[in-house]
């Protein structure tokens, strides 16, 4: 990585034209500094290992696995850079996939320069900063009631865990796999915020998305 003063980046984007009009205006700024460039998300990521810098600009929509599946392997690194999405796409799927995978920014494309130099000072930082669009977004996903983020087959299997119910007569019951039952209390353990069935049960009843039957 490059002395404390600076701020070094790399770039993943597969449009040459932006990648270097990216560059010129990223080093128009006397702390930053463009140390690579990559065009695919698998080139990317072995860029991100063998120049180590502070920041990775990196795009969505890309050859090469993409801009998440780069993310998610860049911040896995040691050492592992901090990682900006710069994207034209803002929809709810693809802001919380790039944050899930690691991202510390999400920014759009068309954000002035301003914004942008003040947004790669703050990521390579490890601080969160969002697009004001993207944060909108997110604060009004958020604001939603928790029914709408979980599916009616989820909300199937929290009613027999109310019941008490174990996965294998659960399984019996949905007619699925003892397997695709563990999946499903994955994903409801993750979109509750909890680690155990009890809780799960809790949760789900104090939500009003279940009751006791």
């Amino acid at each position: 990585m490059t002395h404390a003063s600076m701020i070094s980046i790399l770039i993943v984007d597969d449009h040459p034209v932006v990648r270097t009009g990216l560059r010129a205006v990223i080093e128009s700024q006397d702390d930053l500094v463009v140390v690579g460039e990559a065009s695919t998300g698998e080139e990317g990521v072995r860029r991100a290992a063998l120049d180590e810098p502070d920041l990775v600009l990196m795009d969505l929509q890309m050859p090469g696995g993409g801009g998440v599946m780069a993310t998610r392997q860049i911040t896995s690194l040691d050492p592992a850079p901090h990682v900006m999405i710069l994207t034209t796409y803002d929809t709810d799927a693809d802001v919380l996939a790039a944050l899930d995978a690691g991202a510390v920014g999400y920014l759009l494309k068309d954000a002035p320069p301003e914004v942008l130099f003040a947004s790669i000072r703050t990521a390579a930082a490890g601080e969160m900063t969002l697009a004001p669009a993207v944060a909108t977004k997110l604060v009004a996903r958020v604001a939603r009631p928790a029914r709408d983020a979980l599916t009616a087959r989820e909300l199937e299997v929290l009613e027999l865990l109310a019941e008490g119910i174990a996965n294998k007569e659960i399984a019996n019951q949905l007619l699925v796999s003892e397997a695709t039952v563990k999946t499903h209390l994955v994903h409801i353990f993750t979109k509750l915020g909890v680690d155990t069935r009890t809780a799960a049960v809790a949760v789900a009843v104090d939500r009003g998305l279940i009751r006791f039957r």
